[in-house]
């Protein structure tokens, strides 16, 4: 009786695991950041020109778009990762620490994107016995950048019309092995904040609270926190904070403009509404406190990511044949955002959690220096999205 292409999976997945560190390792070394990520995208295109993909028109200077048609009829289903890293100082003792100082795979994208590399070997091997189509994205610019939007902007969904779309996220949350998702929205949506706060300026030998743009800043970041107060989805707290403050150019000089850049996490418009009137409340307050002018604007805007729930649950029937029910769960939404959500927008698709922590204790939160993940979840990702795509590819 001949092998399908389930039972065959984990030996096609063993073959492919060390190419696979291989290829993470030399990325997490070397990361690039949004839309600067040429060095990455050629390691990408060299593989998938290796495995036999055919490379399709790619709407952004960096990233790529594959293309692979099985030997049978069946569905077109498209699978992302994205490849940018973060401004972040990696502090870690790993043998293949970032060599670009200042620059950091903080949040698994090496893994994601070995991880689809590892899809495209496991499925060019099995080519002919596989349904339908696919299509392997490697988005730039996730974290911040616009990348979702700007390849499909760029018409990468007309070049490539597909049923399905699928992406993984490794989480250093999770023990290897744990794969998590659920119906609906898992992820909140995200807005950029830019507030720029002006005052008169002035002496430091003679500062004064009237016109200080540093204390109106300084007041200002810990009272972010005030505008999501009792603001919840599903047990899940929306979330405002800083993550930039910019003032002043001399030690005894009271600068005449400061600025805050920071985001704002919910998960509805009712709370997006309430949270904006909070905030425009927080500033007038500021604004009179310290006899300076507040002007926010909001630079970017991510959508929640929104869960199909039909393929949700075959995502998770799949995985669940991959990693075992146990270890399938269904998780609670998260604050963080990710712009995959402008694919499932558009797309019924599934976007899910894999567990990468280190056995160790060591993984570190997510954006920080010392963030890291187990190789391991390499295996586990570019298994539970093959799965998933040949799966749902089934006509």
């Amino acid at each position: 009786m001949a092998r399908s292409f389930h039972d065959e999976l984990p030996g096609l997945l063993q073959g492919a695991n060390d190419t696979m560190v291989d290829i993470r390792h030399d990325l997490h070394a070397h990361p690039e950041l949004a839309f600067e990520e040429h060095r990455t995208t050629k390691v990408v295109r060299d593989r998938l020109k290796e495995l036999g993909w055919e490379l399709t028109r790619c709407p952004t200077e960096t990233g790529a778009v594959a293309v692979l048609r099985g030997g049978r009829p069946g569905r077109r289903v498209m699978v992302r990762a994205d490849i940018d890293g973060l401004p972040v100082l990696e502090e870690s003792p790993l043998s293949y620490v970032s060599q670009y100082k200042g620059k950091m795979h903080a949040c698994g994208h090496d893994v994601h994107t070995a991880a689809l590399l590892g899809v495209a070997d496991v499925l060019s091997q099995r080519r002919a016995d596989l349904p339908g189509e696919y299509t392997l994205l490697f988005q730039p610019a996730e974290e911040g950048g616009g990348g979702a939007r700007a390849m499909i902007e760029g018409g990468v969904l007309t070049d490539h019309p597909v049923d399905f779309v699928l992406g993984a996220h490794v989480t250093s949350l999770a023990p290897v092995g744990f794969v998590g998702t659920r119906p609906g929205i898992l992820m909140s949506d995200a807005k950029s904040l830019a507030i720029e706060i002006r005052g008169k300026g002035g002496h430091g030998a003679m500062a004064s609270s009237e016109g200080n743009v540093v204390l109106a800043v300084s007041d200002l970041a810990p009272r972010l926190s005030e505008v999501v107060v009792g603001l919840s989805f599903e047990g899940t707290n929306c979330a405002c904070s800083a993550g930039v403050i910019r003032a002043g150019t001399a030690n005894n000089v009271v600068p005449r403009s400061a600025e805050l850049k920071g985001t704002l996490r919910t998960f509805s418009p009712e709370q997006r509404t309430e949270a904006f009137e909070r905030l425009d409340k927080v500033l007038r307050e500021i604004e009179l406190r310290f006899a300076v002018t507040c002007t926010l604007e909001i630079t970017e805007s991510t959508p929640a990511v929104n869960n199909d729930p039909t393929v949700t649950q075959r995502v998770i029937e799949s995985a669940s044949h991959h990693v075992g029910a146990s270890n399938v769960v269904t998780f609670p939404p998260a604050s963080p955002s990710d712009d995959v959500s402008e694919f499932l927008n558009r797309i019924p698709g599934c976007y899910m959690f894999v567990g990468g922590a280190m056995a160790d204790g060591s993984s570190g939160m997510h954006h920080s220096p010392d963030f890291s993940v187990d190789d391991a979840s390499c295996r586990v990702v570019a298994g539970v999205l093959a799965e998933c795509a040949f799966d749902l590819a089934q006509p």
